[in-house]
């Protein structure tokens, strides 16, 4: 990665993997983060989430017409996310954003703010809009909701009901690390996420995924406003179907030792190992207090009091609904 992650010096930091590399997956402690985290202590390193700006007169009526969340009159200061849906309805792009009163500030997943960044400028045409990859210059730190830290003066802050969103300059980071709460790594973060059943891009999705298969109707797509790109497939499976999938909270056996990844299929377990392929495990966690948890997506008719197996080890799981069938 280019641009400088310096929380990885920290005392006892861990370094994750994968889509996730450049920042720590915990600090030494993995159960003892989870619960500080949920109690409203210490700060996640987002720092290698992609940050993007969009400022100019017309920011907000323009991205009204590529996302998927209505955000012609958003208020400053009011956080939301919206989805960039591919002419299918397949989702391409999760954003987190808010707006400051002059420039709409969003989070993206890892390196995936370039191919945003060339969408967003072929559709400019005539619109007054400024678009900038601020990933070099701003880091993401996210403070879990309850914590009573305070964010530096004039720090763009997005704020929800999980907590608050830093969009802290780099030259920074390492001061707030060093005078603020204490570092909690990923996996920690990734556990709540997990029970809290939110979707990701990349984990919880695949070439193929639209918004209704994850829950993300509501919270990221809004069904009265007007057109945008995907809009059709949106209305027709809202209004007429339901999704071909659909996204499971799933307990898993806690005798085992490997936690299932993502893409280890899911079958039932009256099928045994060679029984049909219902859906793939999309993100896993070891929770403080639920033991081994994972989200998967299944097909819509996968019984709901099913008896379910994931992975080459047939790892039993027991499912509670997230999106009904």
């Amino acid at each position: 990665m280019p641009h400088e992650l310096p929380l990885l010096s920290l005392p006892g930091a861990v370094a994750a993997e994968g889509q996730d590399e450049g920042v720590a997956a915990h600090y030494g402690d993995l159960f003892r983060e989870q619960r500080s985290l949920a109690e409203g202590e210490g700060f996640v390193d987002l720092s290698h989430r992609g940050v993007v700006t969009v400022s100019g007169d017309d920011r907000l009526s323009w991205l009204h017409l590529l996302l998927t969340q209505h955000v012609s009159e958003l208020p400053p200061g009011h956080a939301t996310e919206a989805l960039i849906l591919s002419a299918n309805g397949h989702i391409e792009h999760a954003l987190y954003l808010v707006d400051d009163g002059e420039t709409v500030w969003m989070h993206t997943e890892p390196g995936t703010q370039g191919a945003l960044i060339r969408y967003l400028e072929s559709m400019r045409f005539f619109y007054r809009v400024e678009i900038a990859d601020r990933t070099e210059e701003f880091a993401v730190v996210h403070l879990p909701a309850g914590s009573i830290a305070e964010a530096p003066a004039g720090t763009v802050v997005r704020e929800t009901a999980h907590g608050r969103d830093l969009f802290l300059p780099r030259t920074g980071l390492k001061s707030f690390a060093e005078s603020g709460p204490p570092a909690i790594g990923l996996l920690a973060y990734e556990a709540l996420r997990v029970e809290g059943h939110r979707p990701r891009l990349g984990m919880e999705t695949d070439h193929r995924t639209i918004p209704h298969e994850l829950g993300w109707l509501g919270s990221a797509v809004h069904l009265d406003k007007g057109c945008y790109r995907g809009q059709e497939t949106v209305a027709r499976v809202h209004n007429l179907g339901k999704p071909p999938r659909r996204l499971v909270f799933l307990h898993l056996d806690g005798s085992e030792v490997r936690l299932p990844v993502h893409g280890d299929a899911v079958r039932l377990a009256a099928d045994g190992p060679e029984g049909r392929k219902l859906g793939f495990v999309t993100t896993s966690a070891r929770h403080h207090e639920l033991g081994p948890i994972a989200m998967a997506l299944v097909k819509r008719n996968v019984p709901v009091d099913a008896a379910l197996t994931v992975g080459e080890d047939e790892t039993a799981a027991a499912q509670e609904v997230v999106v009904a069938p």
